[in-house]
Protein backbone atom coordinates (compact mmCIF):
# COMPACT_ATOMS: atom_id res chain seq x y z
CA UNK A 1 0.00 0.00 0.00
CA UNK A 2 1.84 3.36 -1.10
CA UNK A 3 1.32 6.25 1.39
CA UNK A 4 -1.41 7.73 -1.37
CA UNK A 5 -3.44 4.79 -0.91
CA UNK A 6 -3.94 5.07 3.16
CA UNK A 7 -4.46 8.85 2.57
CA UNK A 8 -7.35 8.30 0.05
CA UNK A 9 -8.52 5.23 1.81
CA UNK A 10 -8.23 3.68 -1.46
CA UNK A 11 -10.19 0.23 -1.54
CA UNK A 12 -13.51 1.06 0.56
CA UNK A 13 -16.41 2.65 -1.29
CA UNK A 14 -17.62 5.38 1.17
CA UNK A 15 -15.29 7.63 2.70
CA UNK A 16 -15.20 10.17 4.85
CA UNK A 17 -12.07 13.47 5.33
CA UNK A 18 -12.92 16.69 6.53
CA UNK A 19 -12.78 20.11 5.55
CA UNK A 20 -11.39 21.99 1.99
CA UNK A 21 -8.14 20.01 2.53
CA UNK A 22 -9.90 16.30 2.45
CA UNK A 23 -12.17 18.00 -0.79
CA UNK A 24 -8.90 18.37 -2.31
CA UNK A 25 -7.00 15.34 -1.86
CA UNK A 26 -10.45 12.79 -2.14
CA UNK A 27 -12.24 14.56 -4.80
CA UNK A 28 -10.29 13.71 -7.89
CA UNK A 29 -10.21 10.37 -6.61
CA UNK A 30 -14.29 9.60 -6.01
CA UNK A 31 -17.03 9.18 -8.16
CA UNK A 32 -19.22 11.88 -5.96
CA UNK A 33 -18.54 14.00 -2.65
CA UNK A 34 -21.31 14.98 -0.26
CA UNK A 35 -20.97 18.26 1.64
CA UNK A 36 -21.92 18.67 4.98
CA UNK A 37 -22.02 22.11 6.74
CA UNK A 38 -25.39 21.63 8.94
CA UNK A 39 -25.23 25.05 10.65
CA UNK A 40 -25.09 26.62 8.28
CA UNK A 41 -24.56 26.47 4.25
CA UNK A 42 -25.73 22.79 3.60
CA UNK A 43 -28.90 23.44 5.93
CA UNK A 44 -29.23 26.96 3.73
CA UNK A 45 -28.88 25.13 0.73
CA UNK A 46 -31.43 22.64 1.37
CA UNK A 47 -34.11 25.28 2.13
CA UNK A 48 -33.11 27.68 -0.51
CA UNK A 49 -33.18 24.33 -3.50
CA UNK A 50 -36.66 23.44 -1.65
CA UNK A 51 -37.89 26.84 -2.61
CA UNK A 52 -36.96 26.79 -6.07
CA UNK A 53 -33.86 28.86 -5.91
CA UNK A 54 -30.49 27.79 -7.58
CA UNK A 55 -27.77 28.33 -5.35
CA UNK A 56 -24.39 29.19 -6.00
CA UNK A 57 -21.55 28.87 -3.96
CA UNK A 58 -18.84 31.12 -3.36
CA UNK A 59 -15.99 30.57 -1.26
CA UNK A 60 -14.97 33.86 -0.55
CA UNK A 61 -16.77 36.56 1.01
CA UNK A 62 -14.95 39.79 -0.44
CA UNK A 63 -14.97 42.00 -2.99
CA UNK A 64 -14.96 39.37 -5.37
CA UNK A 65 -18.38 37.49 -4.06
CA UNK A 66 -19.90 40.74 -5.41
CA UNK A 67 -18.01 40.43 -8.92
CA UNK A 68 -18.93 36.98 -9.34
CA UNK A 69 -22.95 37.73 -7.95
CA UNK A 70 -22.72 39.96 -10.56
CA UNK A 71 -21.44 38.17 -13.32
CA UNK A 72 -23.81 35.22 -13.03
CA UNK A 73 -27.04 37.79 -12.49
CA UNK A 74 -28.16 36.75 -8.87
CA UNK A 75 -28.01 38.87 -5.90
CA UNK A 76 -25.15 37.79 -3.18
CA UNK A 77 -25.90 36.31 0.36
CA UNK A 78 -25.12 38.83 3.39
CA UNK A 79 -23.92 37.65 7.06
CA UNK A 80 -26.27 36.79 9.00
CA UNK A 81 -26.55 40.65 11.02
CA UNK A 82 -26.29 42.28 7.83
CA UNK A 83 -29.79 41.25 6.69
CA UNK A 84 -32.04 43.96 5.49
CA UNK A 85 -35.27 44.51 3.95
CA UNK A 86 -32.93 45.33 0.96
CA UNK A 87 -30.71 42.40 1.72
CA UNK A 88 -32.94 39.77 3.07
CA UNK A 89 -30.97 36.48 1.92
CA UNK A 90 -27.75 34.99 4.21
CA UNK A 91 -26.01 31.95 5.07
CA UNK A 92 -29.64 31.97 8.05
CA UNK A 93 -31.58 28.97 6.95
CA UNK A 94 -34.25 30.89 9.01
CA UNK A 95 -34.07 34.18 7.22
CA UNK A 96 -33.80 32.50 3.76
CA UNK A 97 -37.04 30.47 4.89
CA UNK A 98 -38.90 34.08 4.77
CA UNK A 99 -37.07 36.30 2.45
CA UNK A 100 -39.00 37.18 -0.90
CA UNK A 101 -38.20 33.92 -3.57
CA UNK A 102 -35.09 34.60 -6.08
CA UNK A 103 -34.24 32.46 -9.07
CA UNK A 104 -30.53 32.07 -8.06
CA UNK A 105 -28.52 33.11 -5.25
CA UNK A 106 -24.98 33.53 -4.29
CA UNK A 107 -24.18 31.80 -1.05
CA UNK A 108 -20.38 32.62 -0.18
CA UNK A 109 -18.97 30.40 2.82
CA UNK A 110 -15.59 29.54 4.13
CA UNK A 111 -16.32 26.12 4.79
CA UNK A 112 -19.48 24.48 2.63
CA UNK A 113 -18.34 26.38 -0.21
CA UNK A 114 -14.99 25.81 -0.25
CA UNK A 115 -15.34 22.23 0.46
CA UNK A 116 -17.65 22.27 -3.41
CA UNK A 117 -14.90 24.34 -4.91
CA UNK A 118 -11.86 22.13 -3.79
CA UNK A 119 -13.67 19.24 -5.19
CA UNK A 120 -12.81 20.11 -8.69
CA UNK A 121 -14.57 20.76 -11.61
CA UNK A 122 -16.54 17.88 -12.97
CA UNK A 123 -16.88 16.19 -9.54
CA UNK A 124 -20.55 15.30 -8.80
CA UNK A 125 -21.04 17.52 -5.72
CA UNK A 126 -23.82 16.64 -3.16
CA UNK A 127 -24.76 19.18 -0.32
CA UNK A 128 -25.98 16.78 2.57
CA UNK A 129 -27.08 17.71 6.20
CA UNK A 130 -29.28 16.65 8.81
CA UNK A 131 -32.54 17.69 6.97
CA UNK A 132 -31.86 15.36 4.19
CA UNK A 133 -29.65 12.95 5.01
CA UNK A 134 -31.92 10.10 4.06
CA UNK A 135 -32.97 11.72 0.98
CA UNK A 136 -28.97 11.61 0.09
CA UNK A 137 -28.31 8.56 1.22
CA UNK A 138 -31.36 6.92 -1.08
CA UNK A 139 -30.13 9.13 -4.02
CA UNK A 140 -26.46 7.78 -3.86
CA UNK A 141 -28.12 4.13 -3.59
CA UNK A 142 -30.03 4.39 -6.30
CA UNK A 143 -26.90 6.29 -8.18
CA UNK A 144 -24.85 2.59 -7.28
CA UNK A 145 -22.85 4.77 -5.44
CA UNK A 146 -20.29 3.31 -2.18
CA UNK A 147 -18.74 0.44 -4.09
CA UNK A 148 -14.74 0.54 -4.35
CA UNK A 149 -15.32 0.78 -8.15
CA UNK A 150 -17.86 3.92 -7.23
CA UNK A 151 -16.73 5.86 -4.05
CA UNK A 152 -17.97 8.56 -2.49
CA UNK A 153 -16.44 11.08 -0.08
CA UNK A 154 -18.10 12.56 2.85
CA UNK A 155 -16.80 15.36 3.64
CA UNK A 156 -17.88 17.20 7.36
CA UNK A 157 -16.56 20.74 7.28
CA UNK A 158 -15.89 21.49 10.85
CA UNK A 159 -15.71 25.43 11.83
CA UNK A 160 -12.57 26.97 12.64
CA UNK A 161 -10.51 28.05 15.41
CA UNK A 162 -9.34 32.54 15.56
CA UNK A 163 -5.87 31.20 13.63
CA UNK A 164 -7.91 29.72 11.01
CA UNK A 165 -7.35 26.04 11.70
CA UNK A 166 -9.88 23.54 11.46
CA UNK A 167 -12.27 23.11 14.62
CA UNK A 168 -13.95 19.24 14.25
CA UNK A 169 -17.79 19.80 14.80
CA UNK A 170 -19.96 17.50 16.50
CA UNK A 171 -23.04 18.66 14.33
CA UNK A 172 -21.04 17.85 11.02
CA UNK A 173 -19.78 14.54 12.19
CA UNK A 174 -23.27 13.80 12.70
CA UNK A 175 -24.46 14.74 9.72
CA UNK A 176 -21.90 12.84 8.00
CA UNK A 177 -22.87 9.84 9.93
CA UNK A 178 -26.00 10.52 8.98
CA UNK A 179 -25.60 10.19 4.91
CA UNK A 180 -23.02 6.67 5.57
CA UNK A 181 -25.49 5.24 7.62
CA UNK A 182 -28.54 5.96 5.21
CA UNK A 183 -26.13 4.91 2.22
CA UNK A 184 -25.20 1.38 3.87
CA UNK A 185 -28.91 0.73 5.04
CA UNK A 186 -29.88 1.32 1.91
CA UNK A 187 -27.27 -0.51 -0.48
CA UNK A 188 -25.85 -3.69 0.45
CA UNK A 189 -22.56 -3.27 -1.46
CA UNK A 190 -21.66 -0.40 -0.03
CA UNK A 191 -17.60 -0.88 1.91
CA UNK A 192 -17.32 2.23 4.06
CA UNK A 193 -13.97 3.32 5.70
CA UNK A 194 -13.44 2.80 8.96
CA UNK A 195 -13.69 6.62 9.06
CA UNK A 196 -17.39 6.64 7.31
CA UNK A 197 -17.92 3.64 9.20
CA UNK A 198 -17.24 5.01 13.12
CA UNK A 199 -19.19 7.83 11.72
CA UNK A 200 -22.35 6.49 11.10
CA UNK A 201 -22.29 3.95 14.15
CA UNK A 202 -21.70 7.37 16.30
CA UNK A 203 -25.30 8.70 14.10
CA UNK A 204 -27.37 5.33 15.11
CA UNK A 205 -25.51 5.67 18.72
CA UNK A 206 -26.97 9.54 19.43
CA UNK A 207 -30.13 9.02 21.08
CA UNK A 208 -31.10 12.56 20.28
CA UNK A 209 -29.04 14.32 17.01
CA UNK A 210 -31.35 17.58 17.99
CA UNK A 211 -30.61 18.15 21.60
CA UNK A 212 -26.91 17.39 20.52
CA UNK A 213 -26.38 19.92 18.34
CA UNK A 214 -28.20 22.24 20.28
CA UNK A 215 -26.02 21.30 22.96
CA UNK A 216 -22.51 21.60 21.41
CA UNK A 217 -20.12 23.97 20.97
CA UNK A 218 -21.27 25.30 17.41
CA UNK A 219 -25.02 24.92 18.17
CA UNK A 220 -24.48 27.18 21.61
CA UNK A 221 -22.11 29.99 20.13
CA UNK A 222 -25.43 30.24 16.84
CA UNK A 223 -28.48 30.01 19.70
CA UNK A 224 -26.23 32.42 22.20
CA UNK A 225 -25.45 34.91 19.10
CA UNK A 226 -28.79 35.12 18.74
CA UNK A 227 -29.83 32.92 16.03
CA UNK A 228 -31.75 29.60 18.02
CA UNK A 229 -33.78 29.56 14.81
CA UNK A 230 -31.27 28.38 12.34
CA UNK A 231 -30.54 25.19 14.98
CA UNK A 232 -33.71 24.92 15.05
CA UNK A 233 -34.01 24.49 11.17
CA UNK A 234 -30.68 22.61 10.55
CA UNK A 235 -32.39 20.05 13.19
CA UNK A 236 -34.97 19.19 11.13
CA UNK A 237 -34.13 15.59 11.03
CA UNK A 238 -34.76 13.99 7.70
CA UNK A 239 -37.69 16.76 7.10
CA UNK A 240 -36.42 17.89 3.47
CA UNK A 241 -36.37 14.99 0.25
CA UNK A 242 -34.78 17.25 -1.83
CA UNK A 243 -31.31 16.44 -2.54
CA UNK A 244 -29.41 19.51 -3.98
CA UNK A 245 -26.92 18.41 -6.62
CA UNK A 246 -23.95 21.00 -8.00
CA UNK A 247 -24.39 22.31 -11.53
CA UNK A 248 -23.43 24.35 -14.24
CA UNK A 249 -21.76 26.23 -11.00
CA UNK A 250 -25.31 25.97 -8.91
CA UNK A 251 -27.14 23.56 -6.04
CA UNK A 252 -30.62 22.59 -8.17
CA UNK A 253 -32.60 19.71 -7.22
CA UNK A 254 -31.41 16.41 -8.51
CA UNK A 255 -33.27 13.94 -10.97
CA UNK A 256 -34.94 11.49 -8.70
CA UNK A 257 -35.02 9.01 -12.25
Amino acid sequence: MTAASWRLQSGHGVRLEWGPEGARRLGPEVAGLVVVDVLSFTTAVSVAVEGGTRVHPYAWRDASAREYADRVGAPLAVGRREVTAEQPWSLSPAALRGAPHTGRLVLPSPNGSAIAAAAGEGSTVIAGCLRNAAAVGTWLAQQGYGTPERPVAVVPAGERWPDGSLRPALEDLLGAGAVAAALCARAPWAAPSPEAGAAAVLWTATPDPAAAVAACASGRELAEGGFPEDVAVATEIDASAAVPLLSDGAFGIADRN
